[in-house]
């Protein structure tokens, strides 16, 4: 039991134990972690400076939009906002996202996938993904640079156990071989769990098209070896793809492969449209048969009846509009080319060798955020200098990995964000 956990349920025993009788076993396992979320409030209130701690995007002071939802949010019929939406979510929201799909994913032509279902956001359909096929001591098969919350949604919650392998290889490509020994591994269990988060948070990294290539073909390969593998695509940061990457989600190259995979494809607008507070997200599953597809949806459904029921309308509606108005691939361009400007704005940076005693830098080419492995400092003692001395929110992981959001510095603030980070490490006496 993690340690957080056991503190919360010390304090319930001693202060009441009727209450601490009643937790269920997984009311006694949870816990806020004191990671990300903690870190960047800490840094609301203390980052005066920079806060590149927080995954969204910033523009002049204020969080990133696009036009087209803000200028409508007082425009709409009642029926669009205050009705129930259905379980499933707004039938022409789901067809619509289906059709973008399409388009964004060409490998998805031709391939037989199901309708999206909207969730509360990507955490609600990463955990609706958990509540259907994990059980308790199931193995979840996932890089060793991972979101943070991966480990309540499936560990703490599901009782499942977090596998990793080694995300970048010598070569700073990804460890397609540690992948694939790591998923072989599973054999003796006859099924295994993939999760992939591609650009990745915390490292922005997206495979090259040779590399996606190499991961289709260990999936296939570890199913040909009598492996049942549900494969989940967490494409939180879809459409971010600045560089020498793939442009689409590997869900499609996956979708159909063989009797014996799943694909599943979690994604959502709360970073491609940069509408993070409306928690809108989809999931969507590939298989060929239409009769499995349909009983996965209504799984699906019955667990949204009997959580949370039905999700928002009004920020379906907001959403809906949006992918219906002919500016908005415009407004999208625009704001990826201010983002992609940050990412090459960093490499520039990062360029310079005055650096390379404190830092070297895990490759990306991808999303919001890029991380820097410190060569001696503490992160966690720098995170706090940084914050306490000069206003300047990052994120701690590890006892060496330093994240940084790129997203919600301007671009014309990132030299001085870096050589802040590199003063620091000078004042911690470390260089």
């Amino acid at each position: 039991m993690n340690e957080i956990a056991q503190e919360l349920n010390e304090k319930i025993q001693n202060e009441n134990p009727f209450v601490y009788e009643l937790l269920s076993d997984l009311g006694k396992e949870l816990y806020f972690p004191k990671g990300i979320l903690t870190q960047s409030a800490e840094a609301n209130q203390k980052a005066s400076r920079y806060n590149a701690t927080i995954g969204i995007a910033t523009e002049i002071g204020q969080p990133m939009y696009l036009t087209v939802i803000q200028e409508n949010l007082s425009s709409f019929q009642p029926k669009d906002l205050y009705n129930y939406a259905p379980a499933g979510g707004k039938l022409e929201l789901r067809k619509l996202w289906r059709e973008k799909m399409l388009v964004d994913n060409p490998s998805l032509n031709g391939k037989k996938f199901g309708q999206p279902i909207v969730t509360n956001a990507l955490t609600h359909g990463l955990s609706i993904i958990a509540d259907m096929f994990i059980n308790a001591g199931d193995n979840i098969i996932l890089p060793d640079k991972l979101w943070e919350n991966y480990n309540l949604i499936f560990n703490v919650r599901r009782g499942a156990k977090l596998i990793t392998f080694p995300f970048y290889a010598e070569n700073g490509k990804m460890d397609i071989r540690a992948m694939r020994k790591t998923l072989l591994s599973q054999k003796q269990y006859g099924k295994a769990v993939l999760l992939l988060n591609f650009p990745n948070n915390p490292t922005g990294y997206t495979p090259d098209e040779q590399e996606a290539d190499e991961i289709v073909e260990v999936i296939k390969e570890v199913a040909e070896e009598g492996i049942n593998l549900i494969v989940i695509n967490d494409d939180a940061y879809f459409g971010l793809f600045f560089e020498d990457s793939i442009r689409e989600s590997l869900f499609g190259r996956i979708a159909n492969l063989h009797p014996r995979i799943l694909p599943v494809k979690v994604d959502g607008p709360t970073k491609e449209e940069y509408v993070w507070g409306f928690r809108v997200g989809f999931i969507t599953f590939a298989t060929d048969n239409s009769k499995v597809s349909d009983a996965l949806e209504n799984k699906v459904l019955g667990i949204i009846r009997g959580t949370i029921s039905s999700g928002p309308h009004p920020s379906q509606t907001f959403v809906l509009e949006a992918l219906k108005s002919s500016e908005f691939p415009a407004q999208i361009k625009q704001k990826y080319t201010i983002l992609k400007n940050r990412s090459l704005k960093v490499k520039e940076i990062l360029a310079n060798n005055k650096y390379r005693d404190a830092w070297v830098y895990y490759p990306f080419n991808s999303g919001y955020f890029m991380c820097l492995k410190l060569k001696k400092t503490n992160a966690e003692n720098l995170r706090v200098h940084l914050l306490e001395r000069y206003g300047v929110g990052v994120i701690a992981l590890g006892d060496s990995d330093i994240r940084i959001a790129f997203s919600s510095v301007e671009e014309e603030n990132l030299q001085d964000l870096f050589d802040l980070i590199y003063q620091g490490i000078k004042e911690l006496g470390d260089i």
